[in-house]
C-alpha cells in the first residue's frame, strides 16, 4: 500500500507534466521523451493538435461562425480570432490555391472572393453564403482572357457539368395540333325542283339512309313538265320533213332537259310514246340521306331543297395551326390524325391545302387533310389531334435543347475549348424537335458544347464581364 506522500508526490508529477507538454504543444516544438510517458491521452492529443507549421493563412471566428479575417482580429465578445496556418485542413475548395498564395505560389496574388452562384457580390477576405456555399477566390491574371472563362476541375465535377458534341442528324419536327372532321365539299348534293310540281309519294328514305346514284326518293307531277312532255312526244310522232322534223325534236327534248327531266323519264316516253303522270326523281349521287323537307302530297316550289345527300366515302380534317409553325407547314407532308373517339386507330393522310388567310379571333392558320373513310368511321364534327411530320430530308448541324441558352433577345451557346476554358458564342437557331435544336450560325460540326449546369459557367461569364468593365470604368477615371 503506497503512503499519502508518495501519492501525492506522483500527482504533482502528472499534472507538471501535464502542464509543460501543453506548453510545448503551442509552442511546436517536440515533446520529450521522457515526457510522453506521463501525459495522459488527452493531453497527448492535443499537444499533436496543436502542431502546425507554416505561414498564417487567415483568422477564423472561435465560436465556428463562418466569419473570417486575413488579419488578427476579435469577437465583439472580445475573443481573439483563431490563426489557421497552411497545414492545418482549410475548409473552403481552393485550399492548395490559398496556400500557394500565402507562400507566393504560382497563381499569385488573390485579388478578391466572388459568390459561389454567380451573384455580382464579392468579399475581400473568405466568406460562405447564405447557404453555406464557399466564396470563390480570383487570382490576378484569371481576368485576362475577355472571349472565355475558366472553371477548376473541381467545380465542374461538382456542378455537374457536361458536353456533348454538335453533329449532323435528320432533325423531324413534329407540329401538333386539334382538327375537326368536316364533310368534303365537293361531295354534298341537293334534290329540288326547277319547276313548280306536287309530292305524290316519298319513298321509304329518311334522314341517315344510304342512297345509291338513281335511286328513287320521290314520285313528282309537274304541269310544266308534263306540258314540255306532251311537246316532246307530239315531236316525235309528227312525220320529219327535210330538216324541220329533226330540229322540232330537238327543241323539244331541250326544254325536258332543261326543266332537269332525268334520262330515264325521257326514255320511258321513247319507248312507251306516252306521257307518264308521275316521275320517279332519282337521287343524284351514292351517299347518306342528311336532310329531308319532303313529304307526301306536299307542294313545291322551283328552287326548294327537298333533300340533301352527302358522300362520307372520304372526309376532310380540318387543323388549326398555330402562326408560328406556320413556316414549317409545306402541302404533301404526312399527316397522323387520331380521333378522339378511336385514339388507338390512326389515319395517315397528307396535307392537301395551306387555306390563304388567317383566323384573327385564334391566329391559326387552316389546313386541310383529305382522308379516305370508307368505313364510315370518321363522322363530321368529329374531334381529332393530328400530328404533322415537318422534317427535313437533309442532315443538318444539331445540338440538344438544353445547350441553348435563351434570353430573348439572343441565344447562347457555351463552347468547351478544353482546359476548363469556355467561351460563350451566339448562335443563330433554327428547327427543333425530338429535343435538339437546329444550329443555323455560330457553330460547325465537332464543336463541343455544354449541355448541363451551363447556367452556372454563364453565371460566371456574366460576372467576369461585369468586373472587366468596372476595372476599365476605375482605370479610365
Amino acid at each position: 500500500m503506497r503512503s499519502p506522500v508518495k501519492t501525492l508526490l506522483i500527482v504533482f508529477v502528472v499534472l507538471a507534466a501535464a502542464t509543460l507538454g501543453l506548453a510545448v504543444g503551442r509552442s511546436g516544438a517536440p515533446l520529450p521523451e521522457w515526457l510522453s510517458g506521463f501525459l495522459p491521452a488527452a493531453a497527448k492529443q492535443s499537444a499533436a493538435v496543436s502542431e502546425a507549421t507554416g505561414p498564417i493563412v487567415y483568422y477564423r471566428n472561435p465560436d465556428g461562425l463562418p466569419d473570417y479575417s486575413l488579419t488578427a482580429m476579435k469577437t465583439p465578445a472580445g475573443k481573439d480570432y483563431t490563426a489557421v496556418r497552411a497545414s492545418e485542413d482549410v475548409s473552403f475548395e481552393e485550399k492548395a490555391s490559398i496556400v500557394a498564395a500565402a507562400k507566393g505560389g504560382e497563381r499569385g496574388r488573390i485579388r478578391f472572393y466572388r459568390n459561389p452562384m454567380g451573384l455580382p457580390d464579392t468579399s475581400p477576405t473568405p466568406k460562405k453564403d447564405s447557404m453555406g456555399m464557399d466564396y470563390l477566390p480570383v487570382y490576378d491574371g484569371e481576368q485576362d482572357d475577355d472571349s472565355s472563362v475558366k472553371v477548376s476541375a473541381g467545380k465542374l465535377q461538382k456542378a455537374g457539368v457536361q458536353t456533348e458534341v454538335a453533329e449532323r442528324r435528320i432533325l423531324n419536327t413534329m407540329v401538333r395540333a386539334p382538327g375537326i372532321v368536316e364533310e368534303d365539299e365537293r361531295r354534298k348534293s341537293v334534290v329540288s325542283l326547277r319547276f313548280e310540281g306536287f309530292i305524290d309519294t316519298v319513298e321509304n328514305v329518311t334522314t341517315g339512309t344510304h342512297v345509291h346514284k338513281g335511286q328513287s326518293l320521290m314520285r313528282v307531277y309537274g304541269p310544266a313538265l308534263s306540258s314540255a312532255a306532251a311537246e316532246y312526244l307530239s315531236a316525235l310522232n309528227a312525220r320529219p320533213e327535210a330538216g324541220i322534223g329533226n330540229q322540232a325534236l330537238k327543241g323539244a327534248r331541250r326544254r325536258l332537259e332543261n326543266l332537269d327531266a332525268p334520262e330515264g323519264f325521257i326514255a320511258e316516253i321513247e319507248r312507251k310514246r306516252e306521257i307518264p303522270v308521275y316521275m320517279n326523281w332519282p337521287a343524284p349521287q351514292d351517299g347518306e340521306i342528311v336532310e329531308r323537307t319532303a313529304v307526301n302530297g306536299m307542294r313545291a316550289a322551283a328552287g326548294d331543297i327537298l333533300f340533301r345527300i352527302v358522300n362520307h366515302d372520304v372526309v376532310w380534317v380540318m387543323i388549326d395551326v398555330a402562326e408560328r409553325d406556320l413556316a414549317l407547314i409545306k402541302v404533301g407532308q404526312k399527316v397522323t390524325v387520331r380521333p378522339r373517339a378511336y385514339p388507338d386507330s390512326p389515319f395517315t393522310g397528307k396535307v392537301t391545302v395551306i387555306y390563304p388567310h388567317l383566323r384573327a379571333e385564334t391566329r391559326t392558320a387552316r389546313i386541310r387533310v383529305e382522308l379516305p373513310n370508307p368505313d364510315d368511321v370518321l363522322r363530321p364534327d368529329m374531334y381529332a389531334d393530328v400530328e404533322i411530320a415537318t422534317g427535313m430530308d437533309v442532315p443538318v448541324v444539331t445540338i440538344s435543347s438544353s445547350a441553348v441558352i435563351d434570353s430573348g433577345e439572343r441565344q447562347i451557346v457555351l463552347l468547351d475549348k478544353g482546359g476548363g476554358r469556355f467561351e460563350p458564342r451566339e448562335v443563330k437557331l433554327g428547327r427543333r424537335g425530338g429535343g435538339r435544336i437546329e444550329i443555323k450560325e455560330g457553330l460547325a460540326e465537332n464543336d463541343k458544347v455544354v449541355v448541363s449546369a451551363n447556367f452556372l459557367i454563364d453565371a460566371e461569364s456574366n460576372l467576369k464581364a461585369a468586373l472587366n468593365g468596372l476595372d476599365k470604368g476605375e482605370k479610365s477615371q
